[in-house]
């Protein structure tokens, strides 16, 4: 199966160890892609433990979207600017999040912590 993150790779091969919880993620655009492949995929729980507790919701529930395709659109540091787009499954809609991802390293790891406002 290829990877829902877009990186040309199986997903085996890519997201899914990261998921399985059986390697950790080298790099914030790393980790932002398999974050992008566990709401694709419903793996609620890995967007749950790869959230920062800090700005974590109680509720990270991936229910009524239907993830479509993503484009990193640059990665520097501890931030990725990204554009995923999406499907809601009620309405039909089509729609896009723009977003630019700040990450950082709690015990040996990357977390997600937040999104900086874009401005057009």
């Amino acid at each position: 199966m290829k990877c829902p993150c877009d990186s040309g790779k199986t997903y085996a091969d890519c997201c899914e160890p990261l998921h399985d919880g059986v390697r950790l993620a080298g790099c914030p655009e790393e980790l932002m892609r398999a974050r992008y492949s566990a709401y694709a995929l419903g793996r609620d729980d890995f967007v749950f433990t790869s959230w920062h507790p800090k700005t974590r919701p109680p509720d990270v529930s991936t229910d009524g979207i239907r993830w479509t395709g993503l484009d990193v659109i640059e990665a520097i540091n501890d931030q990725v600017e990204f554009i995923a787009s999406y499907v809601d499954e009620t309405s039909g809609e089509q729609g896009t999040l723009h977003e630019r991802s700040v990450f950082v390293v709690r015990v040996g790891r990357w977390l997600y912590l937040e999104p900086l406002s874009l401005t057009s």
